[in-house]
């Protein structure tokens, strides 16, 4: 749906002050940076707004590019508007938005939603080609009428904070850092399919979960989880990859709920990863497998015992 279409066609009761951009994972760095846009409101007496991409421009710019999320697009809307910004708007970026020059972006967000001031952080760019840099809509701003504010970068361990930083960390299975930059524990919600029902022959059995294509999911390697079921919170043991033990070719994510007893077939719950306790091994019989199994789940039962909460993880 093209830009004009997805933006209101009356502007809003009031100028804005708004922020641009595509906020996978709501971390820590867009979390500072959102403050610093309500801050701006509340001295202005404006409202505060978030534009946010539903997909990433880089998918429509680089066709064929293949970009994993940290967070759904429904998870990153809810994340959004907790954080008490007056005004959310999901946009679709597309050829048509891809081509609009900085000046014609900017009218844009003049005439439709009234914005005297943009929020940026420090390496944001904006229009085709890349040309609408902060510098350049500081210039634009003294122009056209609207005040801008340029927001440093947060770090943690001395490491900035970035969507890149996070992916790059849970694809190494290094989720407490990736939880620490989200400032909230790495989740990946779905529903759970049907297996081959291996752990339950042997002993354990898993709830199997069905998950996007686009998310990103942790390194393969067995880890420490806690598993949201109706509302309830279970201890878990997670196995991400492929069970090389019986030379399966298949990714799967597969969670063995401590304490769970029921059907969970089709059911939608959501995995909570704490730590990675080991990588996937491939073990010679069975009762090998089974021996280690039962380590991990003491393991795994030890760990959340000792630290059941994300502000003792972190």
């Amino acid at each position: 749906m093209p830009v004009h279409q997805e933006l209101p066609s009356h502007p809003p009761q009031g100028n804005t002050v708004l922020t641009v951009g595509v906020f996978d994972g709501v971390h820590i760095g867009h979390q500072h940076l959102l403050d610093n846009l309500k801050n701006v409101a509340s001295q202005e007496g404006i409202l505060s707004g978030v534009l946010t991409f539903v997909n990433h421009p880089r998918t429509v710019i680089t066709p064929g590019a293949c970009v994993q999320y940290i967070t759904s697009v429904e998870d990153k809307l809810t994340l959004l508007k907790n954080t008490g910004v007056d005004i959310m708007l999901p946009l679709t970026f597309d050829l048509e938005m891809s081509r609009l020059r900085v000046h014609e972006f900017v009218d844009l967000l003049q005439n439709r939603l009234n914005m005297t001031g943009l929020v940026m952080g420090h390496n944001f760019v904006m229009g085709h080609n890349r040309e609408g840099t902060p510098e350049t809509l500081a210039a634009i701003g003294l122009e056209k009428g609207f005040s801008t504010t340029v927001v440093d970068p947060v770090s943690k361990d001395d490491e900035r904070v970035s969507s890149t930083a996070i992916r790059e960390a849970i694809a190494a299975g290094e989720v407490r850092k990736a939880s620490a930059f989200l400032g909230r524990p790495f989740t990946i919600q779905g529903k759970v399919i049907k297996g081959n029902a291996r752990g339950r022959t042997l002993g354990f059995p898993t709830a199997n979960l069905g998950i996007h294509k686009d998310r990103i999911i942790p390194g393969d390697g067995i880890y420490a989880t806690w598993t949201y079921v109706d509302g309830k919170r279970y201890m878990s043991a997670t196995n991400v990859g492929i069970s090389p033990t019986f030379d399966d070719n298949e990714h799967l994510i597969e969670a063995f709920i401590l304490d769970y007893n029921g059907d969970l077939y089709d059911s939608e719950i959501t995995v909570e990863f704490v730590q990675r306790l080991r990588d996937e091994l491939r073990f010679e019989t069975t009762e090998a497998l089974v021996a280690q199994i039962q380590q991990d789940v003491e393991q795994t039962r030890q760990l959340l015992k000792d630290a059941p909460d994300f502000q003792l993880m972190v």
